[in-house]
């Protein structure tokens, strides 16, 4: 009897061992596949767009946008001292600029911004008055920067409480903001800190991309205006 009851024992752990393994490799296709599609929505905002995968897993979107190339990463940060993990999206028109040196613009920095490399920056600027209070200004160089009429001109960027930091650079501008945060209740109960379960919605993107083509029009038209009065 006692020989029965053991066996039966085993096999009910078998059986839900099985169970579990079945469950768990459900869940990770089911990740897999969220993460890999959720720029999905995006696609169309691109011509000839081109659908890649980073690291982490989460899709890259890359493609033209208002005949500007594009390229656009979401970064998880699952820091454990962060409040809560993040998912923040890089949204990027890399191309030449006429700067001599990387500039950052960054709202409450906290040294450890896994998609910025704002700390290696060695040169701290003071903002003007007016610019949000907890906003700092990085760079690595001495040469020509936009000017601050143009950071005032866009400025607005940061009316978006999502958006966490603004660069400008010889290789293009950038705007990282905030998409997702892990659900709290979940996450202080169970650790859950998955993210990217609904796709990033096109007109939030969108937005993002018609600032930073504003941004670079009035750089490339302020380094011609200078060229012309230099000739003149």
């Amino acid at each position: 009897m006692d020989r029965f009851i053991t066996g039966a024992i085993l096999i009910g752990a078998a059986v839900l061992f099985l169970l579990l393994l079945r469950h768990l490799r459900r869940a990770a296709r089911q990740r897999i596949a969220q993460r890999t599609g959720y720029l999905d929505g995006c696609r169309a905002l691109m011509q000839t767009p081109r659908m890649g995968r980073g690291d982490s897993g989460f899709a890259r979107l890359g493609g033209d946008y208002g005949g500007v190339p594009g390229d656009i990463q979401a970064l998880p940060d699952t820091l454990t001292f962060r409040k809560l993990p993040a998912l923040w999206v890089l949204a990027t028109l890399p191309g030449p600029l006429p700067v001599a040196a990387p500039m950052h613009l960054m709202i409450r920095p906290t040294g450890v911004e896994p998609f910025s490399r704002f700390q290696t920056l060695t040169h701290q600027l003071d903002p003007p008055g007016d610019f949000p209070e907890d906003c700092a200004i990085r760079t690595n160089g001495t040469g020509p920067m936009p000017t601050e009429d143009i950071l005032r001109a866009h400025l607005h960027i940061f009316d978006d409480p999502r958006v966490k930091e603004l660069v400008i650079s010889p290789k293009g501008v950038r705007i990282v903001f905030l998409a997702e945060e892990a659900q709290r209740s979940r996450y202080l109960i169970y650790r859950d800190a998955e993210m990217g379960t609904v796709p990033l919605e096109k007109s939030v993107l969108a937005q993002k991309l018609d600032q930073l083509i504003a941004l670079r029009t009035d750089l490339l038209d302020a380094a011609s205006a200078e060229v012309q009065k230099l000739s003149a």
